[in-house]
């Protein structure tokens, strides 16, 4: 295999033909990212925020509110424990029959655990086979975005220029507000508007049918590229091939434990400021559940405005350095924010702009940020396995923790999860450092 090393292009640079005779550049490249991106997210958010507003009455009816949406996120975790299984499966697959295949079986899949959501049978009329059969698509998904890792969101940062990479690194990260964005505003249209006979008989199911069509649109995306003379030249100097994820941990466990662990902050944020506080508007006030859902959104976008000046502050400041700063102000605000969810309309305005404002600058430089440690050969199979486990400890049970300590201590005590994520985030940094002296 050739080791000669090509200068990667960005954007300003020409476009050269694609593998197949096309002609791509880099633009294009970014924007087939954010879709596949937005695709993982809306499908994710879908699901959250149907574990809110529909599972618990269609699945557990026989249990209280509060303890309904608690199973629901406790199916909702699922995904995160199975998504390392689905990378070990996936990367398999890569190594026998390329990504192409790879990336078609893993967006179907994701596609069909989501889409077959919508036809789930209510707990009457089924009994617990509701609940196994929600369990089940739900280990689905999470297989499924285990084989949707491409590898591109820490490589973009690795290959940009010395004063470009924060820049660079922030560009996958803007799927998750825009997923988010069309998450909301869907639910937000069909529970505001449809009478509850109608949302409880089908309004619910149309998000989960536009998430296989996004899917659909992420997969040529992502195929395209896979044709491109940048995912080539990648893939010929082996930072794109998968190696055996046995090996891999065996050998750089160290940097795996560190790179998980390094962006918790900004993953517990995640899901306080977007999945924790509609289960608090839905169980605990009587504010409208669609307002709520229209103000996401719209932080949504502030969130995403965060995420592209985190680009523009790592460059200038430093990507650790940034991480940093931003780990301490989360932590900083898991100790008096979420309280500001028991004020009212307005106190949640705050927390949500606050929150996304800070969310933004934190995860949009989050990716990959101990990657560049990996040998180039083991730097895809490594990232993959950080991500699995970062989002698994980082976010996968928050929603779950946040409203059981919120349920039984209040909300101050939402904000120990947050704290803890703050903390592990400043502590894996500086073993970072540690590890680069050392080396």
């Amino acid at each position: 295999m050739s080791e000669t090393v090509a200068t990667p292009h960005f954007a300003g640079s020409p476009a050269q033909p694609g593998a197949r005779g096309h002609t791509v550049n880099p633009t294009e490249i970014a924007i087939g990212v954010v879709i596949g991106r937005t695709s993982e997210f809306f499908d994710f958010f879908v699901f959250a925020i149907a574990s809110v507003l529909v599972f618990p009455e269609r699945v557990f009816p026989f249990v209280d509110p509060v303890t309904g949406v608690l199973y629901s996120f406790a199916i909702f975790a699922l995904a995160f424990i199975a998504r390392p299984f689905g990378t070990w499966l996936f990367m398999a697959i890569d190594r026998l029959h390329g990504k192409g295949t790879k990336l078609t079986i893993a967006l179907f899949l994701l596609g069909t655990s989501t889409v077959v959501v919508a036809f789930l049978p209510d707990y009457q009329d089924v009994g617990a086979a509701a609940i196994w059969l929600l369990a089940l698509f739900r280990i689905g998904q999470g297989v499924a975005l285990g084989g949707t890792w491409d590898g591109l969101a820490s490589l973009l940062a690795m290959n940009a220029p010395e004063n470009q990479r924060g820049w660079w690194a922030m560009v996958p990260q803007l799927g998750a507000p825009f997923g988010l964005i069309v998450a909301s505003g869907l639910f937000a249209f069909f529970y505001g508007f449809l009478p509850t006979e109608e949302f409880d008989a089908w309004g619910w199911q149309f998000p989960f049918f536009v998430a296989f069509a996004i899917n659909v649109v992420a997969l040529f995306a992502r195929l395209r590229i896979v044709a491109t003379p940048e995912y080539v030249r990648q893939f010929e100097r082996r930072e794109l091939q998968a190696t055996r994820v046995r090996k891999t941990v065996r050998q750089y466990g160290r940097y795996i434990i560190v790179g998980a662990f390094a962006p918790l902050a900004s993953f517990a944020m995640f899901h306080m400021v977007t999945v924790f506080p509609l289960s608090w508007v839905e169980l605990f006030t009587k504010e409208q559940v669609t307002r709520f859902l229209i103000i996401e959104a719209v932080c949504a976008v502030i969130g995403a405005l965060a995420i592209v000046a985190s680009g523009m502050l790592a460059d200038k400041y430093g990507r650790r350095n940034l991480l940093g700063v931003t780990a301490l102000l989360i932590a900083v605000f898991s100790g008096f924010a979420p309280s500001l969810l028991a004020q009212g309309v307005a106190g949640e305005i705050i927390y949500m702009v606050f929150g996304f404002a800070l969310l933004g600058v934190s995860f949009g430089q989050c990716s990959g940020v101990v990657a560049s440690n990996f040998p180039r050969n083991y730097r895809y199979t490594g990232s993959a396995v950080v991500s699995d486990l970062a989002w698994l400890f980082g976010a996968g049970f928050a929603p779950f923790v946040a409203l059981y300590l919120t349920y039984h201590l209040g909300l101050v005590a939402a904000g120990l999860y947050l704290l803890s994520g703050a903390v592990a985030t400043m502590l894996a940094l500086r073993y970072n450092d540690l590890l680069e002296y050392q080396e």
